[in-house]
């Protein structure tokens, strides 16, 4: 897959509508610079947006991941195939967003635990004192896996995971 040759395609699509960024960004809901960006080939639509595009340029998706048209069509069995793939990749989407806001919560119930402990002086007693100690712990590790799981890191950690996972399987079945 040659994000720059996709880019292209796309580009060739706008214009042969003869609609602006702008526009286009409009019609999918987007910024102009997620356009721009596609069309440079420096990022990809997501999927489900991907299936919007090939919707209203009317072409396949496999036109749109070549790069090119072609003169075959996907059947309707694929193109619910990969309807399937993007409400699951949606749903993904969904559940990363509310971990990542369960985790803020606790963390800042943690830190509010942390900071009432500290206000009210009540370091001194050798209880609150481990109280508060863990609460700053959780919140750092809070923090720190919000850090990981914000950044591209997590999901290099999931697909390096993922392939580990198909190496074994293909090994078991052999």
């Amino acid at each position: 897959m040659d994000q720059k040759k996709i880019g292209q395609f796309l580009r060739r699509l706008r214009r042969e509508k003869t609609l602006t960024q702008e526009q286009l960004a409009e019609v999918f809901g987007v910024s102009n610079r997620s356009i721009s960006r596609w069309e440079n080939g420096a990022t990809m639509p997501d999927l489900d947006l991907l299936i919007e595009i090939a919707r209203y340029f009317e072409v396949e998706i496999g036109e749109i991941l070549d790069g090119e048209r072609k003169e075959e069509r996907m059947d309707k069995k694929e193109e619910e195939t990969l309807l399937k793939v993007a409400d699951y990749s949606n749903a993904e989407k969904i559940i990363f967003s509310k971990r990542l806001c369960m985790m803020f919560i606790a963390g800042l119930a943690a830190f509010g635990i942390y900071m009432v402990i500290d206000i009210r002086g009540l370091m001194e007693i050798p209880f609150y004192e481990n109280v508060a100690s863990f609460m700053l712990g959780l919140v750092f590790g809070d923090l720190l896996l919000g850090a990981l799981y914000s950044s591209r890191y997590m999901s290099k950690i999931r697909a390096f995971k993922m392939r580990l996972l198909k190496r074994k399987k293909e090994r078991a079945s052999s």
